[in-house]
């Protein structure tokens, strides 16, 4: 019989463009790819309403493919104030809508899911965008936003496996919110 599989929602967060990912991993850490889209919020027109497209496509990704944890980048230092705080609002709005359906949010930095994926904490975002297609085994290429939000969900799937191999929770070894 086929180990269970674990559905995972990966979230690159942004004020103009959001990228979502869904795969299936099992207890080996394998990952199936299941969906990927960018949510474009920029025409969403002011910024409040950019939060709330945010906040609604989450929940309906969440509706129609019911991941049971959420993966999100964790924001890094812009060298904009304002930019930094329009993007934690945005991560603010897709975790509101993790947590708003009971999920469990996971939170990794960019180093880390660097190095989850590519092998490297310093990779650049073609090489991300190159290892995700590779170890989705995906045809196509992929836009940035989706990419780097698979990327978010395999690096999830990846500490949750070596959670399983060391009896250690996710959480223990990678930082984890109190969201839930």
């Amino acid at each position: 019989m086929p180990a269970p599989l674990t559905r995972i929602l990966g979230i690159d967060p942004g004020s103009q463009r959001t990228g979502i990912g869904v795969v299936d991993v099992d207890a080996a850490g394998r990952c199936v790819h299941v969906h990927h889209q960018p949510l474009v919020v920029l025409e969403a027109g002011e910024f409040p309403a950019r939060l709330k497209r945010i906040l609604d496509g989450v929940r309906a990704v969440i509706t129609e493919f019911g991941p049971v944890e959420v993966a999100i980048e964790r924001v890094f230092l812009a060298k904009n104030a304002d930019s930094a705080l329009k993007l934690g609002q945005a991560r603010g709005a897709a975790i509101c809508a993790a947590v708003d359906a009971d999920l469990p949010v996971f939170e990794y930095s960019p180093m880390q899911i660097k190095n989850a994926v590519v092998g490297r904490g310093v990779a650049e975002k073609r090489q991300v965008q190159h290892m995700v297609g590779v170890l989705l085994n995906l045809s196509t290429k992929l836009q940035a936003d989706a990419a780097d939000a698979l990327a978010v969900a395999i690096t999830h799937g990846h500490a949750r496996r070596l959670g399983l191999q060391t009896g250690l929770p996710a959480s223990a070894l990678m930082r984890r919110r109190g969201w839930r």
